[in-house]
């Protein structure tokens, strides 16, 4: 697999894995978290194109399986500025990914994305819908601790913070 910077191109197929992930986590007792507002929205991910923010995961035969949202810097998160029951490590440069899908046509693509990300900065922070059990699960599996609750703008949901750090 590689990750490449996704094209305008690939928007279609990009939210195809969307819809594919909504209907995972509906079948997997998270019906909420993309679920009650259609998320993500096309022109969201257009504007992440434009931005240089979005990647897809592409299969050795070059088909795009997977996709996500990745930053890095300082204070790049402003939901991440606020932090309930707990506490970020430090307060150093940071990655994040929201938006991570795929469309389970095999084993280990959340993982490679997640691998690839952190790679990139060595720090990076996430977070997920209290429901989603399946990431959770996959951030628990790669190292990442969880680290209190973050809301952000789309609804009032909470959400679980997750962080990995090389110096953690």
């Amino acid at each position: 697999m590689k990750i490449r910077h996704s094209a305008q191109a690939d928007v279609l197929r990009i939210m195809e894995i969307y819809a594919g992930a909504r209907a995972f986590m509906a079948a997997h007792s998270n019906p909420n978290q993309w679920g009650k507002n259609n998320w993500p929205p096309e022109g969201l991910i257009e504007n992440d194109i434009k931005a240089g923010h979005s990647y897809v995961c592409e299969n050795e035969a070059g088909r795009v399986v997977g996709t996500f949202y990745f930053i890095a810097g300082h204070d790049v998160e402003p939901t991440y500025l606020r932090i309930y029951d707990g506490a970020w490590a430090d307060d150093t440069p940071y990655g994040v990914v929201h938006r991570i899908a795929s469309d389970y046509s095999q084993k280990g693509i959340g993982s490679f994305c997640l691998k690839w990300a952190f790679e990139q900065c060595g720090h990076i922070r996430i977070d997920t819908h209290g429901d989603n059990y399946v990431m959770q699960s996959l951030l628990k599996k790669l190292g990442y601790e969880q680290r209190g609750i973050i809301y952000v703008e789309q609804d009032d949901a909470p959400r679980i913070a997750y962080e990995k750090s090389r110096d953690m």
